[in-house]
Formats: C-alpha cells, structure tokens, sequence
C-alpha cells in the first residue's frame, strides 16, 4: 500500500510541476525531452548493481518493445500538451483520466491477469469510476464550454481529435507498462526496465528537438532545460512506485488503475485548491464523492467489508 501512495503522490507532484510551466515560460516539449534525461539518472541512483545492464540483450523482442515504449511517452505527453494548450485544460484532464478504461478491459479480457473474481459490485465501481472522472473534470479549467472552444479555434474541427488521441495514447501507454513489465521482466528488474523506457524516450525525444533547434530554428533556453530535470524525478519515481504497486497486487490492472487514477484525481483536487486557489463546482463534489464510493466498490475485498 505504501508504493501505491507513493505513486500517487509524485503523479500529483508531477501535475504540479507542469502547471507551473506557464508561469515561468517553460517551453513543455523542450521540458518533456530533458525529463527523460532526469528520468534515467534518477534510474541509475535506484538500481542496487549496475552490472545487471551487462545482461540485458538489446535486439531481443523485449528490449526493443521496452524502447518503442520509451516512444510512446513522449507522444503521449505530446498529445496531453497539445490538447490543453489549443482544445481545454478540461479535455486534456478528462482524456487522461478516462483512459484507465483500457488498461481495465485489457487486463480483465485479453490478459486475464487480474487476480481476484470481479464482482458485480465490483464492476459497478468501474462505472462509477467513469462518471466520477467525467464529473470531476467538468469545467475545472474555468472554460465554458469545450465545444465552443474549439469551434474557436478558426473553425478547426480537426481539434476534436486531440483528446482522442491523448485518450489511446494515455491508455496504451498503462496497458504496454503492465504487459512488458510483467512479461518480460522479473520484479527485480523494474528499473532496468524502466530505464530502458526512458532511454527509448530519450532517443525520440532528442531526435525531434535536434530537428526543431536546426530546422525550425527553435531556441533552447536553460529555463526549459531546468524544467525537464526537476520533472523528471517525480516523473519516474510515479511510475516505479506504480509498477511496484503492480507486482504487489498480481499485476491486476482491473483494480490497480481504477484506484491509482482516482485516488490521484482526490489529491490533485485538494492540492489545486490549496496551492492554486481552484475551487470545486457541484459537479467536481459529485465527481468526488462518486469517487470515493468507486473506490470501496472496486476494492471491498481487499477493504475486508
């Protein structure tokens, strides 16, 4: 339980970080390529003997999976940037929050690794789940609408596609995690694997920014540089604490993602409201509240009720 905490704590410390951004003109892609620097250094200080990378094979199938993940990372975070910035904030939380669907379904249908017997109950929670993360991002942002918005945009209804795309991105993202993680690698090696993610990330990354800096004439700025290695840290340390949370429960995706999102949606609330002052409309306290009853639904057993 203690990883699971964990976990969520540095996801929201991770959300706060990039709302800052703004603030101090943080350019977020520049950010989100040194991130995976940060990521692998802050790896490194976590994995106990180094001498373990000696034995990984880098043409096998799980390796090189592991590093088209480190891929998806950063077009996901792409995406999760892109729809704030031109769609809504509300999208882009709404978007990520409702992916956890996809990695539930792939876990319960395809991978079968949950390791209990949902319940009735417990599907009940799954969608009261749903409702409690659509509630919860209603108009967070202060927007009025998110349809009126976008048909503001010069009358570009290709934004539309953007959330949709941070939802698959955001989805196969958790899904590729669980699955190569628990297929590939033994849980001793969570960082090993996690480093090899990132070094996947890196790759993409730094590939995409060296081609910003010299054809798009982009300017690098130290401030962006700083940005991405503060995020790092929390960065990977969300997601080491996730996977560990993982291994703990059976690789059970059915009820670690449900919980993990919205016990970081309850957090994320309480800390935006005390550090940045966001208040909660009557939906985001239904969300809430829905949240909060989804969570003893999907976990009564492991609750003892």
């Amino acid at each position: 339980m203690l990883n699971f905490i964990l976990s969520v704590l540095f996801t929201v410390a991770l959300y706060l970080i990039m709302r800052a951004y703004p603030r101090y003109k943080v350019n977020s892609f520049h950010a989100i390529v040194f991130n995976y620097y940060s990521c692998v250094v802050t790896g490194i200080f976590l994995t106990p003997d180094l001498g373990v990378f000696q034995n990984v094979q880098w043409d096998s199938t799980g390796t090189l999976l592991t590093l088209s993940l480190g891929s998806m990372f950063v077009i996901a975070f792409m995406f999760i940037g892109l729809t704030a910035q031109k769609v809504s904030v509300t999208a882009a939380s709404l978007a990520g929050n409702m992916s956890l669907v996809i990695p539930v379904l792939f876990g319960l249908f395809i991978f079968q690794n949950n390791n209990k017997e949902f319940t009735a109950l417990n599907y009940t929670g799954l969608l009261l789940a749903l409702f409690a993360l659509a509630l919860g991002a209603v108009q967070i942002s202060g927007k009025k609408d998110v349809q009126s918005d976008a048909k503001n945009q010069s009358g570009n209804y290709l934004l539309w596609l953007l959330p949709i795309l941070t939802f698959f991105g955001s989805g196969t993202n958790n899904t590729l995690i669980n699955y190569l993680s628990s297929t590939y690698y033994p849980p001793g090696q969570t960082t090993v694997f996690m480093i090899i993610a990132c070094v996947g990330a890196v790759l993409i990354g730094s590939t995409l920014l060296l081609y910003k800096i010299l054809i798009n004439k982009e300017k690098l700025e130290l401030r962006s540089v700083a940005g991405g290695i503060i995020l790092g840290v929390p960065n990977f340390l969300s997601l080491y604490f996730l996977l560990k949370a993982l291994a703990a429960f059976g690789n059970s995706a059915a009820y670690v993602f449900p919980v993990y999102n919205i016990l970081t949606m309850l957090v994320s609330s309480f800390a935006a409201w005390v550090i940045y002052k966001e208040k909660l409309n009557i939906y985001n306290k239904i969300g809430l509240l829905l949240a909060v009853a989804a969570i003893i639904l999907i976990s009564y057993q492991e609750l003892g009720l």
